[in-house]
């Protein structure tokens, strides 16, 4: 993140003695990004956390890309089966080298700790209640977070009792942050952006766990999830500060930019990624101008796919799409709103879409889980009975 903020105890130096009451010292870890360059956050240990016990068999990663055709595509992901924790119950749909996006209906917590050594995850709570539970503490979340995991943060998803859990979740190769021309040069929020740092919220408590036993924690990198066996419990910080830590922006705490006439799709950007970006469509009031056409004009996405995952309300310009479906319109051919919904707008005042895009500058290849779900006549829904 880009503003400091700490949890627990911490000595008043870095890199300094700071004693355990039994006299030991606590263990300090750097956690950083680009080598020692970037943003970093310190946190103190009470086990040396490179002390591993045994290291388990991996894990295979397997995700089933197909080379698909050239076409418009609308994904009825809302039947999706549930199933699992937040990560073996989570179905790829679609990816490229720099992100892969998921779908998941949890329904177990997960019984480990976990994390992505290639970069940051996204979680999109779309419904349910819970914790997510880090090194750097305890994160209530709730339906619009987006939870934002950096790369090197140990995570565990933990949902509420008996509440159905749905989410979308974007696996960035890289990571994942606001978009720059939103902040000044010392890394604050300007005035002009739509959310700023109180919208942030960090994690809620710190609690320091001192435990023996066995606790596994499985890291996703070079193809497998690795997994380490401890002896005592990954949570065993009792303090941390720093620029670099897991926190949660709810979709509906976006603030829309309007105009006197149709704003293009930057205006919603929230998120900024490695070869993608991430935008939300929120309610807001549609353009003012006596002659606006509040419904997108068509476009060609010449230099990248766009995706959009339904949350809820009516999209204005699409027809025949449900909550949790996901339209992809890959670059090389033209989209835009379907017959009808172009002169339907006009005269309307606002809209209560709410939706998350994630645009990719590289293709991206579909998955057999992503063709099962497909809706076969959605190609050719811009056909009309004129001639």
């Amino acid at each position: 993140m880009t503003y400091y903020f700490k949890l627990g105890e911490i000595p008043h130096k870095r890199h300094t003695q700071f004693r355990q009451p039994d006299g030991s010292l606590y263990h300090e870890e750097v956690m950083g990004i680009h080598g020692f360059a970037g943003i970093q956050s310190i946190l103190y240990h009470m086990y040396p956390p490179t002390a591993v016990r045994h290291i388990a068999d991996p894990l295979p990663v397997t995700i089933p890309y197909v080379d698909g055709e050239l076409r418009h595509r609308h994904l009825r992901a809302a039947d999706v089966v549930g199933g699992g924790d937040a990560i073996n119950g989570r179905v790829p749909l679609m990816g490229n080298g720099d992100v892969v996006l998921y779908v998941a209906r949890p329904t177990e917590p997960m019984a480990y700790w976990y994390k992505f050594a290639h970069g940051d995850d996204v979680l999109f709570i779309h419904d349910g209640t819970g914790v997510l539970e880090t090194q750097f503490g305890a994160l209530r979340y709730r339906p619009g977070d987006y939870l934002v995991i950096p790369t090197g943060v140990l995570w565990r998803l933990l949902p509420d009792t008996a509440v159905a859990q749905r989410m979308f979740v974007i696996e960035s190769y890289g990571h994942v942050v606001p978009p720059k021309r939103y902040l000044n040069n010392y890394g604050q929020f300007l005035e002009h952006a739509p959310f700023c740092e109180r919208d942030m919220r960090p994690p809620d408590d710190l609690v320091t766990r001192d435990e023996t036993g066995e606790f596994e924690v499985r890291v996703k990198a070079r193809n497998l999830i690795n997994r380490f066996v401890y002896d005592h419990h990954p949570l065993d910080v009792v303090g941390w500060d720093g620029h670099l830590w897991p926190y949660a922006f709810n979709i509906k705490d976006f603030e829309p930019i309007t105009g006197r006439v149709h704003q293009p799709p930057p205006v919603h950007q929230t998120f900024d990624g490695p070869g993608f970006v991430i935008c939300s469509f929120v309610p807001r009031l549609f353009d003012y101008h006596p002659l606006a056409i509040p419904a997108p004009y068509n476009h060609s996405n010449v230099d990248s796919d766009e995706v959009l995952y339904y949350v809820a309300g009516n999209f204005m310009s699409r027809k025949g799409i449900e909550r949790a479906s996901l339209t992809v319109h890959p670059n090389g051919i033209p989209h835009g709103p379907h017959p009808g919904t172009y002169e339907g707008s006009i005269g309307k005042e606002k809209t209560e879409e709410l939706a998350v895009m994630v645009d990719t500058f590289r293709p991206l290849r579909l998955t057999t889980y992503a063709l099962e779900m497909e809706d076969a006549g959605y190609a050719y829904s811009w056909l009309t009975d004129e001639r």
